[in-house]
């Protein structure tokens, strides 16, 4: 069993601006994040939240169609014009917020680093399309990327939980599967039963708030339906999977949990655990270098499955 690897940041810069962004993410973030808030003033609040982050140079965006779904393309203008693998992102918010520009400061670096396109899918959204209207997007694009060429799945929380789950749709049904899943801080247990240890450094998501999203998005069936909340399915056969999460983040050990669970049904998989950081940190990466870092293994790993898939 391969237990999951540690990053510790170093350095008073690093600890200074991370101290400044849980304060921020604390105050300005985790009050809204709250079931006493109507979805569309969280939604309306994360998008302003977003403006705040930059994304990088060196990248461009084009509004995209496929699969009968709508999003975002971001391509590195370094890369060349010969045809490539494709990241396929699922973007985070508990399944009822969140869209392709809420996380285009993660997007675009991933985009840059790992010299891969990315298309980021705005999948349709709970209360309004409750499961499995998500899965069902998820599915059906990556199907019509995958007539173009190898396609690697990644997503963030509740992003990373469809991935899985989109992955195991593709493998029950015999169709081809993704080349590799990138997961961030995946939600993969909808499961209120489930006991969930939130660490002290948590300073974004609280359980009441999650299990309000899952109440939207399960609407009014059990979270062990179906793919709902894919831990607790049958993992085999699945493509090499990277894990990473922080160590203040609520889903720190679900995260682990996948990990082992990953590993004992025979698939590749490595967890990254990154101590003291918060839920997808990764989104912090223009100001934070333990995000930075963590990014750029994640290209790492996608350059090497994606080049393993054209060889």
């Amino acid at each position: 069993m391969t237990e999951p690897q540690t990053f510790t940041p170093q350095g008073w810069r690093e600890a200074l601006v991370a101290r400044v962004l849980c304060t921020a993410l604390r105050c300005l973030l985790k009050p809204v994040f709250s079931p006493r808030c109507p979805i569309r003033f969280q939604r309306l609040w994360l998008r302003l939240m977003a403006q705040a982050t930059r994304m990088p140079a060196g990248v461009r965006t084009e509004s995209a169609h496929i699969g009968g779904c709508t999003g975002e393309w971001f391509f590195p203008l370094t890369s060349d014009s010969t045809p490539q693998a494709t990241l396929l992102y699922l973007h985070g918010g508990a399944y009822c917020l969140g869209s392709p520009a809420t996380h285009r400061a993660l997007t675009a670096r991933l985009a840059q680093a790992s010299g891969l396109r990315v298309l980021s899918l705005d999948y349709r959204l709970a209360p309004e399309h409750p499961f499995p209207a998500a899965l069902e997007d998820a599915t059906a694009a990556c199907l019509a990327l995958q007539a173009q060429g190898p396609v690697l799945l990644a997503g963030d929380s509740a992003g990373g939980g469809l991935a899985l789950s989109t992955a195991l749709t593709l493998r029950d049904q015999g169709l081809p599967l993704p080349v590799a899943l990138l997961l961030l801080a995946p939600w993969a247990d909808l499961s209120p039963s489930t006991p969930v240890s939130v660490p002290s450094g948590e300073v974004m998501l609280s359980l009441p708030w999650a299990q309000a999203c899952a109440a939207h998005y399960l609407s009014g069936d059990g979270a062990d339906q179906g793919l709902a909340s894919p831990l607790h399915q049958p993992l085999h056969g699945l493509p090499p999977t990277l894990i990473q999460v922080g160590t203040d983040d609520m889903l720190c050990t679900q995260a682990m949990a996948l990990h082992h669970a990953l590993e004992q049904a025979g698939v590749t998989s490595r967890c990254e655990v990154t101590a003291h950081r918060w839920h997808v940190f990764q989104m912090h990466a223009d100001v934070l270098p333990s995000a930075q870092e963590a990014i750029a293994r994640l290209a790492t790993f996608a350059k090497t499955q994606a080049a393993s898939a054209q060889a």
